[in-house]
């Protein structure tokens, strides 16, 4: 009975730490793909943009329904090796992105400013109308969904084929797709008052820590308490974070105030 609680308890706690992950990851990359459809819907016409929008949304589902089966064959052991080789990669470049941006050595990620940005670019481009639609518009708004969702794609995937449940990732991915798309469509202006920042840092900590987890189970590891462990590794995870944002802070402060002496 008690071994039957503790296994449940893991298998939930893994499936907190999997859908937790998705909803953030999965609602960076749409902030960013809304901020990209907003500029294009005002600056060249809703029509165009939302039917790239949803050009890019079937060709995201055409290729869930295909990768999706064909990772199922692959042995779990494997799979979470290299899975967990790439969360790693990927979670280490968000989370030393956050790291120097949290420290001042790198500037803020700004979505009015990519806005603005996407909105003077797509003013400025020439007018070209095929089958009724303005194709800069349609283009600019499918290439930004697309790029961002294959980012999820991937998440959604990649975590959910690694835990064994994949409806567990898409459930987390469609939450923050309802709350990024239900705010988008009220405000209709890109989501600057979100803290993007912080979600990338979250990211940033979670897929470094599947990734340090899922790599060592694949190359034939075992954690003690098993997906328990999960606990623990973030912890060190987030506790390295934090010791190296003190770390570059101080550095940060000394070059301001050695700046300011020689000026």
């Amino acid at each position: 009975m008690v071994r039957e609680v503790r296994y449940v308890l893991r298998r939930m706690t893994a499936g907190v730490f999997l859908v937790l992950s998705a909803f953030l990851a999965s609602a960076v990359e749409m902030v960013e793909a809304l901020t990209i459809v907003l500029a294009s819907g005002v600056a060249r016409g809703w029509r165009s943009s939302l039917v790239g929008m949803g050009a890019a949304v079937l060709a995201l589902a055409v290729i869930v329904a295909a990768l999706g089966p064909a990772l199922t064959v692959i042995p779990i052991n494997a799979l979470r090796l290299v899975v967990g080789g790439l969360l790693l990669t990927f979670g280490l470049q968000w989370l030393r992105k956050a790291i120097l941006r949290a420290s001042g050595f790198k500037a803020l990620h700004d979505e009015d400013e990519i806005f603005s940005r996407e909105l003077a670019e797509a003013k400025t481009a020439a007018p070209l109308l095929r089958g009724g639609l303005d194709w800069y518009g349609f283009t600019l708004s499918f290439k930004g969904v697309l790029l961002e969702g294959l980012e999820v794609a991937f998440i959604v995937l990649t975590f959910g084929s690694t835990q064994g449940s994949i409806p567990l990732a898409a459930a987390g991915a469609a939450a923050a797709l309802v709350l990024v798309a239900g705010i988008g469509i009220a405000v209709r202006a890109p989501l600057a008052r979100v803290p993007e920042n912080t979600l990338k840092f979250a990211v940033g900590v979670m897929l470094t820590t599947f990734g340090i987890f899922w790599s060592t189970e694949g190359a034939g590891g075992n954690w003690p308490g098993s997906d328990a462990a999960l606990f623990g590794v973030l912890a060190f995870v987030i506790a390295l974070s934090a010791l190296s944002v003190a770390v570059l802070r101080r550095r940060k402060r000394e070059q301001l105030v050695a700046a300011g002496a020689s000026a």
